[in-house]
């Protein structure tokens, strides 16, 4: 029945848009329409007829002539003429109540849809935040996983315990080895020094032996010179004499 309704509001526009009339003047031409039933019926309207018969009706009335039998017939044509009439208007009244409580179906269909939709926005922003939070719990699980998986791969405990006492083992041997070397380097160097400070004595012995050396042949160049000087001083005084 919506469809329907949609598709006659569908055609009124149409036909609204072809014409120079606006909805409301629509609305008031069919309203009218209605209510004189000028489009619904062949022939002459029903309310011009009705109209007809009841003017034909009071004419007959104001006349001074003893026309009691045709007054009752005008009367009697022009009620069942009103009863013509009034059968399509219970008709329409009946329509229109129909209407009516199809609008306020529609109405409440339409709240509840309404309702629905806004139930549905919100149920939506609760799975969006469900699924933000099922992200982010499954990236914690994953992370957890590689973790475990990470774990998984290293040697047990036994075995890594064992593997750092041999460790350090060899960092105690190591040090040990490192202060043997370091006591075996300040001896080196002790001896060392030991044997420069002997090198330079020794030297400075040498040297002040050389010196010495140097000094007694000087002194007996000096002397072999004071012999020589004396003797040829000899040899000219015995000349002389």
């Amino acid at each position: 029945m919506l469809g329907k309704g949609r598709k006659v509001s569908g055609r009124g526009e149409t036909v609204a848009a072809n014409y120079a009339f606006g909805p409301a003047e629509d609305d008031i031409i069919i309203k009218h329409r209605l209510l004189t039933r000028t489009t619904t019926t062949r022939g002459e309207p029903p309310l011009k007829k009705l109209q007809r018969k009841f003017t034909s009706f009071v004419l007959e009335v104001e006349k001074d002539e003893d026309n009691y039998n045709d007054c009752a017939k005008l009367s009697k044509a022009f009620l069942q003429e009103l009863s013509t009439f009034e059968i399509p208007l219970l008709k329409s009244k009946v329509v229109i109540d129909a209407n009516l409580r199809e609008k306020e179906n529609f109405n409440e269909l339409k709240d509840e849809i309404n309702r629905q939709i806004l139930q549905a926005q919100t149920d939506i922003e609760d799975l969006k935040k469900q699924l933000e939070e099922s992200k982010i719990e499954r990236q914690h699980k994953e992370e957890c996983e590689a973790i475990r998986k990470l774990i998984s791969a290293q040697p047990p405990r036994s075995e890594t315990q064992k593997s750092i006492t041999e460790l350090e083992k060899e960092i105690a041997a190591l040090e040990a080895e490192n202060t043997a070397g370091s006591r075996l380097l300040e001896l080196r160097k002790k001896q060392f020094a030991l044997l420069l400070h002997v090198v330079d004595e020794l030297q400075n012995t040498i040297e002040e032996e050389q010196k010495s050396l140097i000094e007694e042949m000087r002194m007996v160049t000096e002397e072999q010179k004071s012999g020589m000087e004396d003797a040829s001083g000899g040899s000219e005084a015995m000349a002389v004499d």
